[in-house]
């Protein structure tokens, strides 16, 4: 059965995520997470996508991006994939394949999912046990973020920008965000969506989304009765 093409839709932010196969690692050193942030960066530019957060776990990548053009974020990605492996395979004496032959994407809406999707990429090493606060992480863009006037290979949205009148507010407001447990079921919409390749978002935005691309971008759960939301349901595990 052929496989869903990705959803791609210029002037709007997705989730992406690269995985190792088979759950492997993918970073073998701080040298590789380095590159892997140096071919983003450079992708990015070429590609022409805005990067507004990152998390680099050991066997996967979070990505929250805004493509300018169609196929953008696609080839971007490609890109990226490509040129790191063939430097890690070629550093580490290895080969075969490093990355899970696809990687994921969904469509985040900009006014209620945006910094809920932040906040799930750049709390990752938390919920994972490897450090107690997202400052802590230095491989995320947490550290850029937080101070509420990111750069580098950081653009910032206008959702974030409107979190304050200057770098201050942005900052002690974003903080802030962090202060709470993030919402049990605002995460298992985050996750389903990547993982299914949905878009995340309300009735309204599915729909005009539906009809840009042509085909069905919603939640389809199964066995659940017709009346009830896409976005409620039982609290699955962590798989990313």
């Amino acid at each position: 059965m052929p496989r869903s093409p990705r959803i791609d839709f210029p002037g709007l932010p997705h989730h992406l995520i690269v995985r190792g196969n088979d759950r492997q690692r993918i970073f073998f050193s701080d040298d590789d997470r380095l590159h892997f942030l140096k071919c983003l960066g450079e992708a990015r530019a070429v590609r022409g996508c805005e990067v507004h957060s990152f998390v680099l776990m050991s066997n996967h990548v979070h990505v929250l991006a805004t493509p300018r053009a169609q196929f953008a974020a696609s080839r971007m990605m490609q890109d990226v994939g490509r040129e790191y492996v063939r430097r890690v395979n070629k550093m580490h004496r290895r080969t075969g394949t490093l990355f899970e032959g696809r990687f994921r994407s969904s469509m985040v809406e900009t006014r209620r999912y945006f910094l809920a999707c932040m906040r799930y990429i750049e709390m990752n090493p938390v919920r994972a046990g490897i450090v107690p606060l997202p400052r802590s992480f230095e491989w995320s863009s947490h550290g850029q973020n937080i101070t509420g006037e990111p750069g580098g290979l950081l653009t910032p949205h206008p959702e974030y920008l409107n979190l304050g009148r200057d770098a201050i507010e942005r900052a002690q407001f974003y903080g802030r965000l962090f202060n709470e447990p993030q919402d049990d079921d605002e995460i298992a919409v985050i996750r389903r969506g990547v993982t299914q390749g949905r878009a995340v978002g309300s009735e309204d935005y599915c729909e005009e989304v539906t009809r840009f691309l042509g085909r069905q971008v919603k939640f389809v759960p199964r066995g659940r009765p017709p009346d009830l939301s896409p976005f409620t349901g039982k609290k699955g595990s962590d798989p990313f």
